[in-house]
């Protein structure tokens, strides 16, 4: 924790991940929405591919506020941000990409819930994104997923961006990505997570994906990014009591299924039934206006 941060209150430090290669057009963009939050208790942290653009030139520019930086080639986007995270030390951990940009006053919004709700690792806030001339053009409440959702291939989206997680939940995790994947380490660190802990959701703005109209990996490779999330879950490890969950709501979607071809009023009953008593999803995170404070109910 850092000491006497603001108001003699003690805030968690935030240990934030760039990881860049030849991304200058919106670099700075990104290293302003991280340094001017003014969180006193941040460690940033970029982590340069050996770009040939002018990227280089500008992380020089900030980096007497950086915690650490480096250019030199590495093995893709989720080696980057491994090696980040390994000179990281902070209590709560996130990455935002080099063209992704945070809301304003964000982070004390994430410490502030993280210290006041001991039973939340991760949390996700709105999914927002910008256009390429950094308007917020869309914004949207966070889905409550669970463990089980994931495993019914039922995960659209959790957004990278938004995404805040305990040091803890990392270090059960196994404190690493997935290096070898290119396109989706960011869902197999969300299936490893769901084996450990419940995500929470809040109605805050917290991070943003820029939307581009070309050049963007989600855009250009986005099959290929569904290909590697099936294969993940198909990969996953489930104990006999999830299966054994997984396999009785299978029956009773087929169970419903039937119902609905025979026009049977309140066809989902079934499968809903088994979900609210199997899939729990956790608390809303609120702030509460009497309060003035953060609570999940």
């Amino acid at each position: 924790m850092g000491k006497n941060c603001i108001l003699d209150r003690p805030y968690p430090i935030i240990s934030i991940v760039t990881p860049n290669f030849n991304g200058s057009k919106y670099l700075e963009k990104t290293i302003q929405s991280v340094l001017n939050q003014e969180y006193p208790c941040l460690e940033y942290i970029i982590i340069d591919g050996g770009s040939t653009d002018e990227s280089t030139d500008i992380i020089k520019k900030y980096e007497n506020k950086l915690s650490y930086w480096v250019s030199e080639p590495d093995k893709g986007l989720y080696d980057a941000i491994q090696k980040g995270f390994a000179r990281s030390s902070g209590d709560i951990m996130a990455w935002i990409n080099s063209d992704d940009m945070y809301h304003p006053n964000s982070f004390f919004t994430v410490a502030e819930i993280f210290s006041s709700c001991g039973d939340i690792d991760w949390l996700q806030g709105y999914a927002t994104a910008y256009d390429e001339t950094d308007r917020t053009v869309f914004c949207s409440p966070g889905r409550q997923f669970t463990n089980f959702d994931f495993y019914n291939h039922d995960y659209k989206w959790i957004q990278q961006e938004s995404v805040f997680w305990r040091r803890s939940l990392w270090e059960k995790a196994g404190s690493g990505l997935n290096t070898n994947l290119k396109y989706a380490g960011d869902f197999e660190l969300w299936l490893r997570f769901f084996k450990h802990s419940r995500l929470y959701v809040a109605d805050v703005l917290v991070g943003g994906f820029r939307w581009r109209c070309s050049g963007q990996l989600t855009l250009e490779h986005f099959n290929d990014y569904i290909s590697e999330a099936e294969k993940a879950i198909d990969d996953i490890v489930l104990d006999s009591s999830e299966k054994k969950i997984l396999d009785k709501y299978n029956r009773s979607k087929k169970l419903d299924s039937f119902l609905k071809r025979l026009k049977v009023f309140r066809a989902d009953y079934f499968s809903k039934r088994v979900r609210r008593k199997h899939f729990p999803k956790p608390a809303k995170v609120y702030f509460d206006r009497s309060l003035m404070k953060f609570i999940s109910v």
